[in-house]
């Protein structure tokens, strides 16, 4: 059902359009067929490139997985995950490293001309070619089976006030960059609405709480608990933005920045964890099946206080592998990043899936990545790749070594594993082999 024949729905019933993201995707009551196994995928990005002696394991097959030091925080997940040791980015072309390495990550295709100069390489613009969650995105809207009311949605976590190769992966075509809403509160109200700024946050529930008993009534079993889940994410998700608004109001107030300068703010971890719960919720929903979630940009000079560090990421990935004080910091910040991609699995792994079948982990894959394989070499292979999750084709708990990989085919069995059987995505002659063997 689409958009326009559910608000009809909803006032035949005589509800207003406000039940609409609390509705939609109940089969009691758009007399859609009891739900499917709904395969999604989200695609995280960290950048600066990694530590690979404390990131790859010692060993790769199928002997299972000994996680280094910044994979600990996935030992929960060991057996839903898998390491892809030579994925390369091989994108030639204008641009530097940086940006090639974040803004041809998710498009596998060259950068346009343009006159945006790095520290190195010719001058460029944007991306030209589609990205890859959004490539998927089209073909999953296509088809009125798999069509949500988003499509997609693009997260972002400290992503600075800015827009250059550097800042964007997701892109909407040839030059068309895709902004991630790095605020929460915007988040929050494109998803409920009834949010122009965070002064006015209320519950979205006042309003809509009567029409719910109303149409109550109506649902089967299964649709009336999805309902009441439905409700109380929205009601934990709106406490926790009406407290986290009021820790930085007396807490930790968002600093004046300097904008030619990133610096990110104390309030990064709770702005994360607030980001990955209303994605979770987002996917419970319904309301998309393609995610991103970016964590600040490629040379990204994020100050991380909350973990004892004062110099930028970006600097430290510099320093020489001999400076042990550097390389401690790196371990930190990169492991904090693993926290998160933590928190994220294990928010969908306690969701349970609608079909009453297993949990929403079971059908996601998550993809975690960077721009670099390595910051102060600058190279674009052997770039971090961690699959989390469950999907089609995918064998978890091992560790792969595929030699030097285009980065097109991981994509292209990400596509495959979406129902998206194309054959080349991105540089075609990047694509020869096809989607990787991961059974």
């Amino acid at each position: 059902m689409n958009t326009h024949s559910r608000r009809q729905f909803l006032r035949q019933l005589g509800v207003s359009a406000a039940t609409l993201p609390f509705l939609s995707g109940l089969p009691s009551l758009t007399g859609a067929p009891l739900p499917q196994k709904r395969q999604r995928v989200i695609i995280m990005f960290s950048p600066n490139g990694t530590l690979p002696t404390e990131f790859w394991p010692d060993t790769a097959g199928d002997g299972g997985l000994v996680f280094k030091s910044i994979l600990q925080p996935l030992e929960p997940f060991k057996k839903q995950t898998l390491m892809l040791n030579g994925i390369c980015n091989k994108i030639h072309g204008d641009g530097d490293s940086h940006m090639r390495g974040m803004s041809c990550l998710l498009t596998a295709s060259e950068l346009l001309p343009g006159n945006i100069r790095g520290g190195g390489g010719n001058p460029a613009g944007w991306a030209g070619h589609i990205s890859i969650d959004q490539e998927i995105k089209n073909a999953l809207q296509a088809k009125p089976e798999t069509r949500t009311r988003f499509g997609s949605l693009e997260f972002g976590v400290a992503v600075p006030d800015r827009a250059d190769p550097w800042t964007r992966m997701s892109y909407a075509g040839a030059n068309q960059p895709i902004a991630p809403i790095d605020d929460p509160y915007q988040m929050f109200g494109k998803l409920y609405g009834k949010m122009k700024d965070r002064d006015s946050l209320v519950s979205v529930l006042d309003d809509v709480r009567d029409d719910l008993k109303r149409v109550s009534s109506k649902l089967s079993a299964r649709d009336k608990a999805l309902l009441e889940q439905h409700v109380t994410l929205v009601r934990n998700l709106e406490q926790e933005l009406k407290s986290a608004d009021a820790d930085a109001k007396n807490q930790h107030p968002m600093p004046e920045l300097d904008p030619s300068v990133e610096l990110v703010n104390d309030n990064t971890p709770q702005i994360s964890r607030m980001q990955i719960d209303l994605l979770v919720n987002a996917f419970a929903n319904d309301m998309t099946r393609i995610a991103t979630l970016q964590y600040m940009r490629s040379v990204g000079q994020a100050q991380m206080r909350w973990l004892g560090i004062e110099e930028g990421h970006h600097s430290l990935s510099h320093e020489p592998d001999g400076n042990k004080d550097a390389q401690a910091k790196l371990l930190k910040i990169n492991t904090w990043f693993c926290g998160e991609l933590a928190y994220l699995a294990k928010r969908l792994s306690e969701t349970p899936e609608p079909t009453g079948e297993g949990n929403m982990l079971d059908n996601t894959l998550i993809v975690w990545t960077n721009e670099l394989g390595k910051g102060n070499t600058h190279t674009l292979d052997n770039i971090p790749c961690v699959v989390i999750g469950g999907g089609p084709g995918f064998k978890m708990g091992r560790s792969l070594k595929l030699g030097k990989t285009p980065h097109n085919r991981l994509w292209l069995s990400v596509a495959h594993a979406m129902g998206h059987h194309i054959d080349t995505f991105g540089k075609a002659d990047l694509c020869e082999g096809g989607a990787l063997a991961l059974g």
